[in-house]
């Protein structure tokens, strides 16, 4: 860190508002799920590179290709290697995310993917949520000071404009590497006034803060985690019909994005 007084911190942020102002050129989309991802891929006519700029030994897939006037790049972890399943959660999203940001120096990551949501805070099967903000509900630490690291809480980055021409709706996020809910969850869900719950944003969000890359969250409810039925048993039922409503929200958000820069979202 730089000393107090020297004027590093005011260079910094005269950069960061250059950069701002400077048209979006390439995006990083983090998505967790195969279901979520090869739509994707045929939406933007992304291709698998073979010659990933991945470790060869992980798992993880790169699609890329320019969709109109942006560099799209789609990480997707792939599967577990030893269980062949998605590999889903805080781990993979964490790797995946310091690796991509390493390897693709994106302008923006946009973490997509299905969630729980509630419908005690308004949510209901199909919508999709733009993240406001992003906080763990299962790093329960209750040392002053490492309750707040356990939490974790970030603000995504402020996209108005995007909210208000796509008509998306605005709540919290919260994330926990558990697809069922405890008792203990619930009570840091309800503090953290979370909208909608998964497996992935606050670990993306994380590390894009420690790299200070702008980072959006948009998140599209499979199953109502106060709503009665089995988590599961629902999530499975309607995961087709929403990734199609998330893979077509996804569009619009890129087709907006094009051509503006960070200030104009």
């Amino acid at each position: 860190m730089a000393p107090h007084g020297d004027g590093s911190n005011a260079a910094e942020e005269a950069i960061a508002a250059q950069l701002e102002k400077r048209p979006i050129s390439t995006v990083v989309i983090i998505i967790a799920m195969q279901t979520e991802a090869l739509p994707l891929v045929d939406t933007f006519q992304l291709v698998e590179d073979r010659d990933s700029v991945f470790p060869k030994d992980a798992p993880w897939l790169w699609y890329h290709g320019i969709y109109r006037d942006l560099n799209i790049n789609l990480i997707w972890p792939g599967k577990d290697p030893t269980l062949g399943i998605d590999s889903v959660g805080t781990i993979s999203a964490s790797l995946v995310t310091y690796a991509s940001i390493c390897a693709l120096q994106p302008d923006l990551i946009i973490n997509a993917g299905t969630s729980g949501g509630f419908k005690a805070k308004g949510a209901s099967i199909g919508d999709v949520f733009l993240a406001s903000e992003v906080a763990f509900h299962d790093r329960r630490i209750p040392i002053p000071v490492f309750d707040l690291y356990g939490v974790g809480l970030r603000q995504a980055f402020p996209t108005p404009n995007l909210l208000k021409e796509l008509n998306l709706k605005a709540g919290k996020l919260s994330t926990g590497d558990s697809l069922e809910m405890s008792s203990q969850d619930e009570a840091t869900i309800f503090a953290n006034d979370a909208t909608v719950k998964d497996m992935e944003g606050a670990a993306v969000a994380y590390v894009a803060d420690m790299l200070k890359v702008p980072t959006i969250f948009i998140k599209a409810v499979t199953d109502i985690v106060d709503g009665g039925k089995p988590t599961a048993e629902e999530f499975l039922q309607n995961l087709a019909t929403v990734t199609a409503a998330l893979g077509q929200s996804i569009t619009q958000v890129i087709d907006f994005i094009n051509g503006k820069s960070l200030s104009e979202l």
